[in-house]
């Protein structure tokens, strides 16, 4: 039976901040105690002194490409949620667009046993959406799957799903969250005509943003919310990245009752098109960063409720897949190891509070997927949590990058919070730098 005590930390927790401790006994959380702690520790305990440092449960990243399998040249299970704890995050959901497609149940079981070996934080795999396997998507278990990714955009791995009835009958049948990434591709196309036709093939990455504008990705996310609405479905819109499309979100209702959500991406918040010329083709994504006004406004939408979650769509491509024009650079970039931090720098820089914060990588996945005892510090869930000492300045550079791509777009920057510690289950598994090789997580299990 394994024990630790973490004393005298600055919870940060259910909307409040205090000082407490956390009395860990297996994998669960066993009791959460207000004030500085001067009663007996139990004997056979660790304890770990948390005094000056803050206490947060482990962040739910809700999107990621690690790429296994079949793309593992550039990241994998392995790698890159060994980089996600290292960066606080405690649990992921992977995406289905991998060589083979996750669009069977074999498939995605296949993943998900994959998970138990090589997942150093717990996990969940995406059930892919095609034009023609809505048998396949029917046969999901919504108690063990976080559910159904639709591609209503192209992008990476070649999953567009663009036929209006297939659309409809995903919507109308499948009993479990639908997430989408919502890029009309007619529009995309017409933009690339437009803009080949003036200046050749050969585009520098401004136009990107230009190709993939906001009526791009306004168009497809209202024509989801449309179907979602029709058949009463639960959608989850990915990557949320224009102003244009808040009106389409709600927030006068709780998140629990929402069956219309939005997740904005940490690269969204931090970077605009201003940012190209520094960074060039690191910061292309699909959705393309867009203008300061749209990063303004999505913050605004976070702060105020319209937008729902933060996560990464971590996506490493090796660097000289980022190489070319913007339309042969590949989109997208690794986040895991440092959303957590950005995110907490905001914070420091006044954009946001710690309680937001928290609320939007780590309360708010667990309640919108409806995860079952993660996301918050309460006796009785899973002991996942994170410890960061909030003035330790640390600068991302090669040394201490840990993806399998070896880049990131933040190299450089330097921040002023630091994750110290991470619990997945109750294990110390990683610990001031060191990973313990020997930890894995679990499945992730929903409540209906």
């Amino acid at each position: 039976m394994s024990k630790q005590f973490i004393k005298n930390a600055t919870i940060i927790n259910d909307g409040r901040t205090y000082t407490g401790s956390v009395l860990v006994e297996n994998e669960l959380i066993v009791s959460v105690t207000e004030g500085d702690y001067q009663n007996e520790i139990p004997d056979n305990t660790q304890v770990i002194d948390a005094s000056g440092k803050i206490l947060i449960p482990g962040v739910i990243d809700d999107q990621v490409h690690f790429r296994d399998p079949g793309l593992t040249h550039k990241g994998d299970i392995y790698s890159e949620s060994r980089a996600a704890v290292a960066g606080g995050i405690t649990s992921f959901m992977d995406m289905p667009n991998t060589m083979p497609l996750t669009t069977t149940v074999e498939a995605l079981e296949n993943k998900y046993l994959m998970g138990g070996d090589k997942a150093f934080a717990n996990f969940s795999f995406y059930m892919g959406a095609t034009n023609n396997n809505l048998d396949e998507l029917r046969k999901v278990d919504p108690r063990t799957v976080c559910g159904v990714k639709v591609f209503m955009g192209s992008s990476t791995g070649n999953m567009l799903v663009d036929n209006k009835e297939t659309l409809s009958g995903i919507f109308a049948e499948v009993p479990m969250l639908i997430a989408t990434h919502c890029e009309d591709e007619a529009t995309i196309q017409q933009n690339k005509a437009h803009y080949t036709a003036l200046y050749g093939i050969d585009l520098p990455i401004k136009y990107h943003p230009l190709i993939r504008n906001a009526e791009a990705c306004y168009r497809s996310s209202s024509f989801a919310v449309e179907l979602a609405s029709k058949y009463n479905a639960r959608l989850h819109v990915l990557h949320i990245s224009t102003e244009k499309e808040m009106e389409l979100f709600r927030n006068d209702i709780p998140l629990i009752q929402k069956n219309i959500t939005a997740e904005i991406c940490v690269h969204h918040l931090w970077f605009s098109d201003a940012d190209y010329e520094k960074y060039g083709n690191r910061i292309k994504w699909n959705p393309a960063v867009k203008a300061e006004s749209d990063r303004l406004a999505l913050i605004e939408a976070l702060k105020t409720d319209k937008i729902d979650v933060v996560a990464t769509d971590h996506a490493p491509h090796l660097l000289r897949e980022k190489e070319g024009s913007c339309l042969k650079a590949a989109s997208g970039g690794p986040l895991v190891q440092h959303s957590l931090v950005a995110m907490l720098q905001m914070v420091r820089n006044g954009v946001f509070s710690y309680e937001k914060v928290i609320q939007k990588m780590c309360h708010a996945p667990a309640d919108l997927f409806r995860i079952d005892r993660r996301g918050y510090i309460r006796p009785g869930y899973f002991a996942d949590l994170v410890l960061v000492d909030p003035e330790s300045e640390w600068t991302v550079n090669q040394d201490n990058i840990l993806y399998k791509c070896a880049w990131s777009p933040f190299e450089s920057s330097t921040f002023n919070h630091k994750v110290t510690n991470t619990w997945v289950n109750g294990q110390h598994v990683y610990n001031n730098g060191i990973v313990d090789e020997n930890i894995r997580g679990k499945r992730l299990l929903f409540n209906l």
